[in-house]
């Protein structure tokens, strides 16, 4: 409940959603290796216990649909009951799939599920989440995607909640600071699949030559950005989208 100086890495602690797979868990590994306490969440309740079975006594799971405001306030006290507080955020939960189909065949319970389910919870978090963050100077940290900016067909409502995404990050930077940092990260192509999986299928050249960076990015390429921009190193950065794709988007190849 008490302050501490933002010099102070004891005890640290982050709130990761969608943290069973992918960039979220890659996130929840990096955090958890520099230190940090870690609340994993995610609608996935047996892959995020065994993550934390994994990842050790610095870690606790909950199940959690971010579109339920009731979950998502007991998982705030959850926190504060464990911890006694709360330093960073990271609002990883979302639909990974960007492509609804043609917008003429769109209903709307589909609309307001990828918008609910990829913008809604941000704000359900940030809003139950800013008055332990407040105590502490913390952090949030949004995951959008680079299909905010530059999107493909049958992706509307996915384009439309991650731009919704970054805007809301602007402004909530305005609005919490200088208590609390907001900044989001906009990944590219980033591949989530296990390394038993990429081994078995392994992109092709063509695939890599798409991206200056010569290879396509990896969870923990946006761990590593995730935990700069939590910690002190980053303390004049707020109200930021930064985009993680390996250049793509400054090339803009979409081919087959």
């Amino acid at each position: 409940m008490s302050e501490r100086p933002d010099n102070d890495p004891a005890q640290r602690v982050a709130l990761v959603t969608g943290a069973a797979h992918g960039i979220g868990l890659g996130i929840a590994e990096r955090l958890v290796q520099d230190g940090w306490q870690v609340v994993l969440a995610d609608l996935d309740g047996p892959a995020c216990e065994q993550a934390t079975a994994r990842l050790g006594p610095a870690t606790r799971a909950m199940t959690l649909d971010v579109r339920e405001e009731a979950r998502v306030r007991e998982i705030i006290q959850r926190t504060e009951e464990w911890h006694g507080g709360l330093d960073a955020l990271v609002n990883n939960a979302g639909i990974s799939d960007p492509h609804s189909g043609p917008l003429e065949e769109l209903e709307l319970v589909d609309w307001q599920r990828w918008l609910d389910t990829n913008l809604t919870g941000a704000f359900l978090l940030a809003k139950h989440a800013l008055p332990l963050l407040r105590r502490r100077h913390g952090a949030i940290v949004n995951i959008s995607s680079t299909r905010a900016l530059q999107s493909e067909p049958d992706t509307e409502a996915y384009a439309a909640s991650k731009g919704g995404l970054d805007a809301f990050t602007h402004a909530l930077a305005i609005s919490a600071g200088p208590d609390v940092r907001v900044n989001a990260i906009r990944p590219g192509w980033i591949d989530t699949r296990n390394p038993d999986q990429q081994k078995a299928g392994p992109l092709s050249a063509h695939d890599h030559a798409q991206h200056p960076a010569g290879r396509v990015g990896q969870p923990a390429d946006i761990a590593a950005l995730t935990a700069f921009l939590l910690g002190p190193d980053a303390g004049f950065v707020t109200g930021q989208t930064w985009t993680a794709d390996g250049g793509m988007t400054r090339r803009m190849i979409y081919t087959d």
